[in-house]
């Protein structure tokens, strides 16, 4: 990390809560360490203070689109941005979001003659057809992203899976698999955190307790997990089921528990924005729930090995790369059976979910350090190539230029909130 200067651009940064913030933080203050250099560039978000920070935060205007999307959007198309992160001289720069800040990354990297990385986090197309209607202007965001995704460099993914889809996608180029890591320390924390994290919650001692940790969103797989323990309760297995997270579907959860008749057994505490508070949970849960086809890496997998748990994951998933059955992992298939059969074994055996949680801390877990370390490592090898002139040059940035601004006026055409001035400009 000594001496590289890199540039993190990012649609997603603290006060912003998700997946792609919590990676974008973590890069940042590990590169801050030593006499390299990190700059991030991020959209203006409401009330954010950045000062505190021991790296440079440059942020840009946004439209305040949080109340439809649950964060803001960014418009790159600054010419003061450059000029802001032109003094800097980054060697690299690194997006980490496929829209604005890839675009964003387009135009700066050439200025500066430097390479473009962009990582590719999550399956975007997911998102684009649940937050865009109508089935072209959804078809032209996936072409856009994957137009501007090819303009880089060189493209990594968060697994192997998350490059399939990609690839899937109309992606053509090659992928190199850049694993995250894991913010919580290995080992278990004491018992006078844990207590405190599950106080007041009915937990008696000798249930086994499962856990899900991450947005409230049918996509992940809960209604899978409530119709699995619907399953459990009606051959009169007791348990305790706890939702860690927000999000849009967490009312629909809750009544859908209520509706399966297993609400007196199925905990719902919101977000738990103290990790330690998180790590508690780790340490009272039996193992982590995790049925999500949609996630591409599965950060809380490795959350729940750092505390010596155990994860029930899809086969085939994403989150489950790395994982053997019964070893460091239990995996089963994508329905609600699959899923209550393998935990009613792992209630019959929780002494074996110990030991299987135990390999998993040995085998699947990875620290932030070593992540971050393994990234500078390849962005010298970046670095050294595109000095080389062993990249070849990019030919139709104007083109995802003009698209990006006609897709935006689809989007201006088609949303009823714009027209109203319902988002505003930061």
């Amino acid at each position: 990390m000594d001496g590289l200067k890199v540039a993190l651009l990012s649609d997603s940064f603290p006060p912003a809560l998700d997946g792609v913030s919590n990676v974008v933080k973590n890069y940042a203050d590990r590169l801050a360490l030593g006499d390299g250099n990190v700059t991030v560039l991020t959209p203006q978000w409401p009330d954010a203070d950045d000062s505190g920070l021991p790296y440079e935060v440059l942020r840009y205007p946004s439209l305040d689109t949080r109340d439809r999307l649950g964060y803001v959007t960014g418009l790159p198309f600054m010419p003061k941005v450059a000029e802001k992160l032109r003094p800097i001289k980054p060697d690299i720069i690194h997006s980490h979001c496929p829209t604005v800040s890839q675009i964003l990354g387009m135009e700066l990297a050439p200025v500066l003659n430097v390479p473009l990385v962009f990582t590719y986090h999550t399956k975007f197309d997911d998102e684009i057809r649940r937050e865009l209607h109508g089935k072209l202007i959804q078809e032209n965001a996936i072409r856009l992203m994957v137009d501007a995704i090819s303009m880089s460099d060189e493209v990594w993914t968060v697994s192997r899976g998350a490059g399939e889809n990609l690839k899937s996608l109309g992606y053509k180029g090659d992928f190199f698999v850049m694993p995250n890591g894991c913010d919580m320390p290995i080992g278990i924390v004491d018992v006078d955190t844990m207590q405190k994290a599950v106080n007041g919650y009915d937990l008696p001692e000798n249930v086994p307790v499962f856990l899900f940790v991450g947005r409230m969103i049918f996509y992940k797989g809960q209604r899978l997990i409530l119709e699995a323990l619907e399953g459990l309760h009606s051959q009169g297995v007791d348990f305790r089921m706890v939702f860690i997270g927000k999000g849009e579907n967490l009312e629909e959860m809750k009544k859908l528990a209520v509706q399966l008749g297993i609400a007196e057994k199925v905990i719902f505490t919101g977000a738990v924005s103290d990790r330690n508070l998180l790590r508690g949970w780790y340490r009272r849960a039996d193992a982590l729930v995790f049925p999500s086809v949609f996630d591409t890496n599965g950060l809380v997998v490795r959350e729940a090995a750092a505390s010596g748990v155990p994860s029930v994951l899809v086969a085939g998933s994403c989150a489950a790369e790395g994982v053997t059955d019964g070893q460091n992992g239990y995996l089963v298939t994508e329905s609600p059976s699959s899923l209550a059969v393998k935990l009613y074994q792992l209630i019959q055996n929780r002494e074996g979910m110990r030991l299987v949680g135990e390999n998993a801390a040995k085998e699947l877990y990875i620290s932030w350090d070593d992540a971050v370390q393994q990234a500078c490592d390849r962005y010298e090898y970046v670095i050294r190539r595109h000095r080389e002139g062993g990249y070849p040059p990019k030919t139709v940035i104007e083109r995802v230029h003009d698209e990006f601004f006609r897709l935006v006026g689809d989007m201006l055409e088609a949303g009823e909130d714009l027209r109203n001035g319902e988002w505003r400009l930061w």
